[in-house]
């Protein structure tokens, strides 16, 4: 399939100041709590859903990624022109889904049909990378052959000039292979600069430590910014020069779908806001304040909230989330 641009081009013509790379997916929500007469669908994915979230914050976007001309396909690229993120599609498999049944307490448990390949958007997606300030990957595209040893020549290519951030949303169900996901995912915990994970991911890829304990042998790979989301208990972020925790906000839960996405999005323009994204600001990056963490936490907190209140993965806008509190955007940028 050949690359396309998606979106407003009074918008997108400039490059992007974010690319991110991974897998776009239709998810297929199962909710039997709900009664409803058949499953919804929503286009998702991971990385999809961080690319709609740094957008609805006013980030030009773009996604590098893989989904076929099928009506599912379709769903995607119409909901990535709507929040007026770019794509660069390759591959040319079905496109992928992923049903997500619900429990009581509106946790997801994933059944994935799914592949990964981004072949024939090569130069597109190495000149996205290249023209971004920062590029963020992560979930299935960074453990799914053959498309995941691209992703890491891409974040290679981009180290040079833009900052590189990682979750690696971890899918049992797609890598049952703990010690070979825990190699990858360390691969690119290497190659970021900003890493972020749940204490599910932590637990599953090193069942014999604390997750705190494994966020601190993350920084030791060479990451600057190691981040921590725990559900309602609130998130934690480490640097070498300061540890910041909070409580989740309190909220009534619709459901947990891509609250861990939006925490990144907002961890992401949070940084943007503090003029630390980028080769050049890699200084700025590693020596942020206790306070600047503190405010930096609380963005990304309050963005998750949203989502968590409201179903499916839809992450705040810019209006609804506002602008990162206090003067460290304004004194720092």
């Amino acid at each position: 399939m050949p690359s396309h641009e998606n979106g407003p081009e009074s918008e997108l013509s400039d490059d992007a100041l974010v690319s991110v790379i991974g897998e776009s997916l239709v998810d297929i929500i199962d909710d039997p709590s709900r009664g409803t007469p058949a499953p919804e669908t929503h286009p998702g994915g991971s990385p999809l859903n961080v690319a709609v979230g740094c957008a609805r914050l006013d980030l030009r976007t773009k996604l590098v990624t893989d989904f076929a001309e099928d009506p599912y396909g379709q769903l995607i690229a119409e909901h990535l022109e709507n929040n007026g993120v770019s794509a660069i599609v390759g591959g040319s498999l079905p496109t992928s889904t992923a049903v997500a049944t619900l429990d009581d307490t509106g946790a997801a448990q994933y059944t994935f049909s799914i592949g990964w390949d981004i072949n024939g958007a090569s130069i597109p997606a190495l000149a996205a990378v290249e023209s971004s300030l920062h590029v963020h990957t992560g979930s299935i595209a960074t453990v799914l052959p053959p498309g995941n040893k691209t992703v890491l020549g891409l974040l290679e290519a981009a180290r040079h000039h833009a900052t590189i951030s990682f979750d690696p949303n971890c899918r049992p169900a797609i890598s049952p292979d703990t010690a070979a996901a825990r190699e990858q995912a360390e691969e690119f915990v290497a190659a970021s600069d900003i890493v972020k994970a749940s204490d599910e991911d932590l637990r599953w890829l090193y069942p014999e430590r604390t997750p705190e304990e494994s966020m601190a042998a993350w920084l030791e790979l060479g990451p600057s910014v190691v981040a921590l989301t725990r559900g309602a208990q609130g998130p934690v972020i480490l640097t070498r020069h300061g540890r910041v925790e909070m409580p989740g906000e309190s909220i009534t839960v619709a459901d947990t779908v891509g609250a861990g996405d939006s925490f990144m999005a907002g961890l992401i323009s949070g940084l943007a806001q503090m003029d630390a994204l980028g080769a050049a600001a890699r200084p700025r990056l590693q020596d942020l304040t206790p306070d600047q963490l503190h405010a930096l936490a609380a963005y990304a907190n309050r963005a998750a909230a949203v989502t968590c209140s409201r179903p499916g993965a839809n992450p705040p806008t810019s209006t609804e989330l506002g602008s990162l509190t206090g003067s460290f955007a304004a004194s720092e940028g």
